[in-house]
């Protein structure tokens, strides 16, 4: 058996039941479609399809062997949806597209960004905001990952979605103009106001007799001086 080869089996049913059974047998539930064919009800081992996921990651091509359904020999297919159990992670269901190898198809590719910006030496910070991009090629050209390089970026540089260099005969249908990486100036805490320096420093007040005092002695200046 190759890497990338996965045993399926032709199911018939559906329903939470069915599911619950399967899952409990080390197997579970999903489908296999593609442009001008019949969805498929299918089963899967999960730990084979993780196995293989993480060999080859997600945009693997599936050379699948489907018990029960000789007239889908030779199908290869991609993984399109996922469904894992929110707490534990498991794998509970999978949708698989089946592919023209002579055909293009659409799939998000994750960029990866290397080196490490000018400006981080600086103090500033990188940010990845988009991690990634759809593509259309044909299903042996797609690529594990689109790597970026931001060596370069001083605080304020962005790059964008055109910077990125594709692998020839692969489309980008993402936004070009989207930003993928920039490199921002650290957020600096607030200094205090002044009214909370100021606290608890006390403040001289003119009281009734200091001011009585005042008017007395400027009385007596001017009776001196006429």
């Amino acid at each position: 058996m190759s890497e990338t080869e996965l045993v399926v089996q032709a199911r018939e049913g559906s329903g939470k039941s069915l599911s619950r059974k399967l899952r409990g047998t080390g197997r579970m539930p999903a489908v296999l479609y593609g442009r001008g064919r019949d969805t498929v009800s299918i089963t899967v081992d999960p730990r084979q399809l993780e196995t293989i996921l993480r060999k080859s990651g997600l945009n693997v091509l599936l050379d699948l062997t489907v018990e029960g359904r000789d007239d889908l020999s030779g199908t290869v297919a991609l993984v399109k949806e996922l469904q894992r159990d929110p707490v534990r992670g498991a794998l509970l269901h999978a949708d698989l597209y089946s592919v023209d190898l002579a055909q293009k198809v659409e799939v998000e590719v994750p960029v990866h960004l290397t080196g490490k910006p000018a400006g981080v030496d600086l103090g500033g910070v990188l940010d990845h905001m988009l991690r990634e991009i759809t593509l259309s090629c044909l299903p042996r050209s797609i690529p594990d990952a689109i790597d970026l390089d931001v060596s370069a970026l001083e605080i304020g540089d962005v790059l964008h979605v055109s910077d990125l260099v594709l692998p020839p005969d692969v489309e980008l249908i993402t936004d070009a103009e989207l930003a993928v990486a920039h490199v921002v100036t650290p957020t600096v805490a607030e200094e205090p106001v002044a009214e909370e320096a100021a606290e608890g420093v006390e403040v001289p007040v003119v009281g009734e007799e200091d001011r009585e005092k005042e008017a007395s002695e400027a009385g007596g200046d001017s009776e001196s001086g006429s």
